[in-house]
């Protein structure tokens, strides 16, 4: 499942995805409220997500016909786990559902989520622990036990379209450049600086953790918390700088945040439109190019290091977990491990799918239409990549209010030290609570 692009401005979803959440929702109930043979699910998503959910769930229906299984989707993202959460409190939350990276944490500490790992052991599972990238269970693994697993996966790629670069006096691509280790920060800098000196905007990113924790990664810096959850980067003189960088190309207008472009001239019509060379996203921007017919001019490289080499970056996933308190328990696990098996991923991710197996097996949807070009990147950056950290995911609303601190560097507000410092200060009083 694609993230939700914003974490500062939530963006909601189509009226046809609006209406189809209500028709399918219509008949839904809680999870205390059918026998131990229905399964309800709930989850958030765009219309073609959930047509693909609705696939998949006939299919399952076709394999299991004494199970019934009825989905619940909820329109937007913002709405989305504030009514889980009511749910699960008031005992009418659904059997299984989906949970975001920047909510897995609290959601492990509530109690209300099922343990899995002697199911996902057990002879019943089509998903074993060792079957997954073990980079993305991130919170939703916690003193050994799993309490969900992630659904797919989204690194996030640099897209460019090759004419807006050439548009700007660029000759070189990114893609061969880091084909030979040459994509270095100096030279995706420089490319910024053409493309502005040209009129072109930059590089677009959302604001969110896998923005800031990724510059900071690819630069070679050190992890922002340390083992004890501590928060560290403002204590790190290469981190300062290194943020002060970031904060200095989106002051000057190289870099864009895209959270906060007008409507009518969002992302994904500057990047269609040759007005912004990079657009920092995940495999969903396939729709996006191809629906604006500049698909063939478009790939994507990995992000930039000061060596060339490829480093860990952020890796966007969500989460499929089990309420504890299910009545469905037999029921929920066998939709549960089915939709997350390898043969589940590839029915849900194929053709211009929407994310990137989380699971061995199922690559082949990624490379299996051979587009973009170096679609292996986004296979290279889901293997060493890495999901929001723990010491952030688990305190409630504390990755919205760090990005809301680095807007205020992006914007000019503060400079890296006192960014830093903010939140560090912010981690210390929200982890105290």
């Amino acid at each position: 499942m694609s993230r939700p692009k914003s974490v500062t401005k939530i963006v909601m979803v189509t009226g046809a995805a609006a209406a189809l959440s209500l028709t399918l929702g219509a008949c839904s109930g809680g999870a205390a409220s059918h026998d131990e043979n229905t399964v309800v699910w709930s989850t958030w998503g765009t219309a073609d997500e959930l047509k693909r959910y609705d696939e998949f769930n006939k299919a399952f229906m076709e394999r299991h016909p004494d199970i019934t299984v009825k989905m619940q989707p909820v329109a937007g993202y913002g709405q989305y786990h504030p009514k889980l959460l009511a749910q699960l409190a008031s005992n009418t939350a659904p059997d299984v559902f989906y949970v975001g990276d920047d909510k897995i944490g609290q959601f492990v500490d509530s109690g209300r989520l099922m343990p899995l790992k002697d199911l996902m052991e057990s002879d019943a599972s089509q998903t074993k622990p060792d079957d997954f990238f073990p980079g993305l269970f991130g919170a939703a693994e916690k003193d050994g036990e799993y309490y969900g697993a992630p659904n797919d996966s989204n690194p996030d790629v640099l897209w460019y379209d090759k004419k807006t670069l050439a548009a700007a006096g660029i000759t070189e691509d990114p893609a061969t450049l880091a084909e030979s280790d040459q994509w270095t920060t100096e030279k995706f800098l420089e490319m910024n600086d053409k493309l502005a000196d040209a009129g072109i905007g930059g590089t677009m990113f959302w604001n969110y953790w896998a923005t800031h924790w990724s510059w900071l990664s690819s630069q070679g810096a050190p992890a922002p918390y340390d083992e004890s959850g501590a928060f560290v980067a403002n204590e790190d003189d290469q981190s300062v700088a290194d943020v002060e960088t970031l904060g200095q190309y989106f002051q000057d207008g190289k870099f864009i945040v895209a959270d906060t472009l007008p409507d009518g001239a969002g992302s994904d019509s500057l990047f269609v439109t040759g007005k912004a060379g990079f657009y920092v996203q995940g495999r969903y921007t396939i729709s996006t190019v191809k629906d604006a017919g500049t698909a063939d001019d478009v790939d994507i490289v990995r992000w930039p290091t000061p060596d060339g080499k490829a480093a860990p970056t952020g890796v966007a996933v969500s989460y499929l977990a089990i309420n504890k308190a299910t009545k469905s328990k037999d029921a929920a696990f066998l939709f549960w491990t089915e939709f997350l098996s390898a043969e589940g991923q590839i029915a849900r991710l194929g053709g211009d799918g929407n994310a990137v197996p989380s699971i061995k097996g199922a690559d082949e949807v990624v490379l299996k239409d051979g587009y973009p070009a170096h679609a292996q990147t986004m296979l290279d950056m889901r293997d060493i990549g890495f999901v929001n950290y723990a010491a952030e995911s688990r305190v409630p609303g504390l990755p919205t209010d760090i990005a809301d601190l680095f807007l205020k560097l992006y914007e000019g507000k503060a400079d890296a030290q006192t960014t830093l410092d903010d939140v560090a200060d912010l981690v210390d009083e929200k982890s105290a609570k």
